[in-house]
């Protein structure tokens, strides 16, 4: 069914989207994780180009899907209305700030770092725009979709540099800390979307969600506990941490697929009040 009073899946937007929010979200988390890091030379223009790499995917990904490739640059066309448009201005600054960083130019990390959290958060806002799929337009969408991609940043950190991670144990703290507080708002918007979504939109995000909870969130918690705590050092830091990392940034890659490819149901028509013959208005 492509229209009528029963919800209806979306089709404008399908995994080449999904690329979008999947690269961009974790590409900005990781450059923010490499300001953070404190990483100097070779060690912080690989974690820049990487995080590059990937907006630069996600990007891609959606001149993929734009029906009239060639008409791309009318995306920066409406910034006063439109948080794709925003985005792609971010984006424009994000990638020659990330590039001076790589060079060696000392402070463009710190700037690089705040253009990637902005643009993870032109992210959030452009999917929680569209207003007619309840499992998108709830508030809660956007600190998820946030915080979703600097966990998947830390995710990618740790699993690039888990040597080096093993020592930086207010790192590790504040990936532990990220993982938390994005099942935690999962947990709410799941809540809330309860009486709101259609019913086969609330399944596919159940099994994405089970996924986040065990394999993403307890799981990852658990062993940088063990890393963090000292428990476990050494050599069995290393792979440990890579294992977390793993975890962590899958789990909030399949979330976001999923949100976009299998729960973008519409409401619907929604008639609240029917006509009656007869009766005054």
């Amino acid at each position: 069914m492509s229209y009528g009073p029963v919800p209806w899946q979306q089709t404008q937007w399908d995994w080449r989207a999904a690329g979008n929010f999947v690269c961009g979200g974790a590409g900005g988390g990781l450059i923010v994780f490499a300001a953070l890091s404190g990483a100097q030379g070779l060690a912080l223009a690989a974690l820049l180009l990487g995080g590059l790499a990937l907006v630069g995917t996600g990007l891609v990904c959606v001149w993929l899907e734009i029906g009239r490739p060639l008409r791309a640059l009318h995306v920066f066309f409406n910034p006063q209305t439109s948080w794709m448009t925003r985005e792609a201005f971010v984006a424009t600054l994000l990638m020659p700030a990330a590039l001076a960083a790589a060079a060696g130019l000392p402070g463009f990390e710190w700037l690089a770092a705040v253009l990637a959290l902005t643009f993870v958060y032109c992210q959030s806002r452009m999917l929680q725009a569209a207003k007619g799929i309840p499992a998108w337009r709830e508030p809660l969408l956007v600190p998820l979709v946030v915080l979703s991609g600097l966990a998947e940043g830390g995710g990618l950190w740790l699993l690039v540099q888990p040597a080096h991670a093993a020592g930086e144990s207010l790192l590790l703290a504040l990936v532990g800390a990220l993982v938390l507080a994005r099942v935690l708002v999962w947990l709410a918007y799941r809540h809330r979307l309860a009486l709101r979504a259609a019913p086969r939109a609330l399944a596919a995000l159940d099994a994405a969600g089970r996924w986040l909870q065990l394999a993403g969130s307890l799981l990852p918690l658990a062993l940088l506990a063990l890393v963090a705590g000292g428990l476990i050092g050494g050599a069995l830091a290393a792979p440990l941490l890579v294992i977390a990392g793993l975890l962590a940034a899958a789990a909030g890659a399949w979330l976001k697929f999923t949100l976009i490819t299998r729960a973008g149901f519409n409401q619907g028509f929604a008639l609240v009040h029917l006509p009656v013959r007869g009766v005054r208005r």
